[in-house]
């Protein structure tokens, strides 16, 4: 008999949960609008890009660096196998070109960045340049 609830026909519990339930499928349907899953990490020598590229081609995906902007761009091309007689029900798999950017400090040696893309995950290890003494300015 624990399962007996009192009813109020005035409560608002009802629309609480219908407001909860929607706003959660508002903020499930920003991140499933991103092009590729990214995890940014930072440690004191570097930062460091794990994405997310299944499918894609190596020769496809190019990283580029300008003034502490990193740019991520791929393309993927899905393979068209209907056949004569066939037709599509449901087609869910992407197909084109997808990039992400991100801002990072400054400081990038872009000189010993490392890239490499194996199973389908592209690592980026990005080295911060040493950080430059602070200059005494002499005023005259």
């Amino acid at each position: 008999m624990s399962n007996i609830r009192r009813y109020d026909p005035f409560s608002i519990e009802p629309l609480g949960d219908m407001l909860q339930g929607m706003f959660r499928n508002l903020r499930l349907g920003a991140e499933a609008d991103l092009p590729f899953k990214v995890d940014v990490t930072e440690s004191d020598a570097s930062y460091a890009i794990t994405a997310d590229l299944p499918g894609v081609k190596k020769e496809d995906i190019n990283v580029s660096v300008d003034r502490g902007t990193v740019m991520i761009t791929a393309k993927l091309e899905k393979a068209s196998e209907v056949k004569e007689g066939d037709r599509v029900i449901r087609q869910e798999r992407y197909s084109g070109a997808m990039q992400r950017a991100f801002t990072l400090d400054g400081n990038i040696d872009t000189d010993n960045i490392d890239a490499s893309f194996q199973d389908g995950v592209l690592r980026v290890v990005l080295p911060k340049k040493e950080a430059s003494p602070q200059q005494r300015v002499t005023i005259r």
